[in-house]
């Protein structure tokens, strides 16, 4: 932790960044965009043990861009020692790289479109059966359900389980609050994932399938400098790719579909003219960028201006980097018109999301097959969002006529 005479010299304000305290939809965005209009380019947040809190583009992107000042052995500002290491995001340049070697192939731009014609049947059948309901709860009916069944076919694992799999998820990344016994909580999800993962692991080496390709069976022949993973960090790494495949889609889709709703003319427009749905993609991700993450100083630094110390914590919230209107003009607003922007929604440096291509094309599908059947819609009730590493919403609720 900084020393007072640090914190003298920076603006200090407290932020429950990471409480994850349920909230009207979209609050946890106006909160970030308040503070960013009140402080540039860095605060000092007194929530727990305190952190730096960086509020605008450049400062993020150029944190984000410097592992060997800022480290990822952290996940959130608020834990600087964590009993866990998700592999790869948790883990420093130079073995990062050699995870992501491994991982590549099944992430890669040819194989996600591969995908392309199964994905758009699978949404296309979820879609048919809700039509005739006339509504539905889109978080958990389409959001979750859509790319946790993509992901878990490359996983290898049963979609059979996906409600346990969705319960033990929401253990680990939906907690409200901060401390021991949230951490507990957190840690139970990730034994009960890790307990399944092992059980998999020992099931796939006694029935070893040579023509098998999804991720597990190929994983227990994985080697990093020409040596065998040992087991403990083979299941850091598949808790890692569980929670990403499991979550992140789902979220950002969410939000998606809520801006949709509120907004009638964007909504008329892709319905109309699904061309403009990789552009509304792009703009979605950057307006509505749910993951807000964290670093841990590796040296004494003067870093913008910010007197920062060696261990000392520090968040970078995405959502702050690409909703600034210093790089975006009028960067709080969907323009499906703004064109190529240099939207970090998938992170910056090495630690760029793996499953961007993946993510892409399922929220370009999703709106595209949604559309086609149900064009016009809208909120039955206003939703609540959650806030803390990962923003999202509780709860979608649509409405419209059949």
């Amino acid at each position: 932790m900084a020393d007072n005479e640090t914190v003298s010299e920076c603006p200090v304000k407290h932020v429950e960044l990471m409480a994850g305290v349920s909230s009207s939809a979209l609050a946890n965005f106006r909160m970030l965009d308040s503070i960013q209009d009140d402080i540039r380019p860095v605060l000092r947040s007194t929530e727990a043990d305190g952190y730096w809190m960086f509020t605008d583009y450049a400062t993020i992107l150029d944190g984000l861009q410097h592992p060997e000042l800022w480290s990822s052995s952290v996940i959130t500002p608020t834990e600087p020692d964590p009993p866990f290491k998700w592999i790869p995001v948790m883990v420093d340049p130079p073995d990062h790289a050699k995870w992501r070697k491994v991982l590549a192939d099944y992430f890669s731009p040819g194989r996600v479109k591969d995908m392309k014609k199964g994905q758009h049947r699978l949404v296309g059948g979820l879609i048919d059966k809700l039509k005739p309901e006339g509504g539905c709860e889109y978080v958990t009916q389409v959001a979750r359900v859509f790319p946790s069944i993509v992901f878990l076919n490359i996983m290898g694992m049963p979609t059979d389980d996906l409600d346990q799999f969705l319960a033990w998820e929401d253990m680990i990344l939906h907690q409200e609050g901060i401390g021991e016994e949230v951490n507990a909580r957190r840690l139970e999800g990730m034994t009960h994932v890790m307990g399944y993962f092992q059980k998999l692991i020992e099931q796939r080496r006694a029935e070893s399938n040579p023509d098998a390709d999804d991720i597990v069976s190929a994983a227990i022949n994985w080697k990093l400098d020409g040596e065998p993973i040992n087991d403990m960090e083979l299941l850091n790494c598949l808790l890692l790719l569980f929670m990403a495949g499991l979550d992140t889609v789902a979220g950002e889709s969410s939000y998606a579909m809520l801006h949709m709703a509120t907004h009638p003319d964007d909504r008329r427009r892709i319905a109309t003219d699904p061309s403009v749905i990789p552009r509304a993609v792009e703009e979605l991700l950057r307006a509505y960028s749910m993951v807000q993450t964290a670093r841990k100083a590796t040296q004494d630094m003067d870093f913008h201006g910010c007197p920062v110390k060696a261990g000392d914590m520090a968040a970078f919230p995405i959502a702050m980097a690409n909703r600034d209107d210093q790089m975006f003009p009028d960067g709080r607003r969907v323009d499906l018109d703004r064109g190529v922007t240099r939207h970090i929604a998938f992170g910056a440096g090495p630690h760029r999301c793996l499953g961007s291509h993946l993510a892409r094309q399922e929220m370009a599908i999703l709106l595209e097959e949604w559309h086609k059947r149900i064009p016009e819609y809208e909120l039955a009730v206003e939703p609540i969002e959650h806030g803390g590493q990962m923003f999202g919403l509780n709860a979608l609720e649509l409405r419209w006529n059949t």
